[in-house]
């Protein structure tokens, strides 16, 4: 009888097994080996390869207790990103691993392995630029979230759709974490500089205004079932080579609004741009700048080009395909955009799930110049959503911070 019959937290030598019983990718003489990859607060990750053909296999594995803190957590979340990565195959091939199975038992998710990629955010840290990520980007973000909003489906199977991809307890994580916490730190787990500290009470908690705006974003965050997206597409869930983008781990998926990825794709990109500024001799990162201004405006533009080309295309919503309801439909999606954008990059400075742009900042002045430069410029990008449309106009309230 195969132990794997019931649920239970895999080890390393508990993947070869697994690997062997119920993945038909290697032959039976395969000489497997494995190890632990996974770096994130939820999941465990498993490479598990043949010494002799180097074939491989990533098993990403969901137990019932949170990596990180041990607090239960719905195992129901590997079946959605399991799901999502093969619907988001479907819609952009190509931009994301390949699905192998999913074992409900065990909520094991077997995938291609991508090692010959790299994650994003630490390619950005050591200034390397790559030509393909602003269209790879878009291509995917347009193509897997327009087709699954209403606009396109049938009303009654999306709302089906919306059911089935309810993932309650990774929203109220995002919900804490994201719109609440950064600005009513109400659980006492924000981590801020002593050197900060003054300034985080003035910029963040006593901005009765930004409160308000980001509780505005919550709400839509809450209740606007728009499409189904990947939940938390930071540069940490992108891997890149030059000529190639994947895009991983939409376990955070729902139905929910789409300038959520948008604006976290380009929230993401300040975090590597601050790095370069306050660590970088400025002649070392010329190229860099370029590169990466060039990069956050060709995703705003590829975006609503591309989106208004497969809108056209596909919408079948009768009152829908009126152009002005097209036009007002983007502007929302645009506005939704830059909040986030505005909430991502506050999160990541004052919560505490960092991200390693600027944890890795060591001269201590210099990260209290990057989290001020960061919290202002967000707090703009929020306050002004309506009227933030254009990388242009990113670029432009950045650089007024500097």
């Amino acid at each position: 009888m195969s132990r794997f019959n019931s649920h239970f937290r895999m080890e390393v030598e508990d993947a070869i097994l697994y690997a062997k019983e119920n993945l038909h990718i290697f032959n039976e003489n395969a000489q497997l080996e494995a190890t632990e990859i996974g770096d994130g607060n939820i999941n465990y990750v498993f490479k598990v390869w043949d010494v002799n053909t180097k074939e491989s296999v990533i098993i990403k594995h969901a137990d019932i207790l949170l990596r990180s803190s041990g607090r239960p957590l719905d195992v129901d979340r590997n079946r959605i990103e399991a799901e999502v990565l093969m619907l988001q195959n479907n819609l952009a091939s190509g931009l994301v691993p390949k699905v192998y199975k999913y074992d409900p038992v065990m909520c094991a998710l077997s995938m291609e392995d991508i090692s010959d990629h790299r994650n994003l955010r630490k390619e950005l840290l050591e200034r390397k630029t790559f030509p393909c990520l602003a269209d790879h980007i878009t291509t995917f973000i347009v193509n897997t979230l327009l087709p699954t909003t209403d606009l396109v489906m049938d009303s009654g199977e999306k709302k089906d759709n919306v059911k089935n991809y309810i993932n309650k307890d990774l929203c109220k994580i995002s919900e804490d974490l994201v719109f609440t916490e950064p600005f009513i730190d109400y659980k006492g787990r924000n981590i801020v500089l002593e050197e900060n500290m003054e300034f985080v009470k003035k910029e963040l908690y006593e901005d009765k205004e930004l409160i308000l705006e980001a509780g505005k974003l919550k709400n839509n965050f809450m209740n606007n079932a728009q499409a189904l997206i990947h939940g938390d597409l930071h540069s940490g869930s992108i891997f890149v080579k030059e000529d190639s983008t994947k895009i991983l781990d939409p376990e955070f998926a729902f139905y929910g609004p789409i300038g959520y990825d948008l604006g976290n794709v380009i929230g993401n990109l300040f975090f590597a741009w601050t790095n370069a500024i306050v660590t970088a001799d400025p002649k070392d990162m010329e190229e860099f700048q370029v590169w990466i201004e060039k990069t956050i405006e060709n995703i705003l533009e590829l975006f609503k080009d591309k989106f208004i080309k497969l809108y056209k295309e596909i919408v079948t919503d009768v009152m829908a395909k009126e152009e002005y309801y097209m036009n007002w439909y983007l502007d929302s999606i645009l506005s939704d955009t830059a909040g986030i954008a505005g909430l991502e990059i506050i999160r990541r400075v004052v919560g505490d799930s960092k991200v390693l742009d600027i944890t890795s900042i060591t001269d201590i002045d210099a990260r209290i110049k990057a989290e001020r430069l960061l919290i202002l410029t967000a707090k703009t990008f929020i306050k002004n959503r309506d009227n933030v449309k254009t990388g242009k106009e990113y670029i432009t309230i950045f650089n007024s911070n500097i």
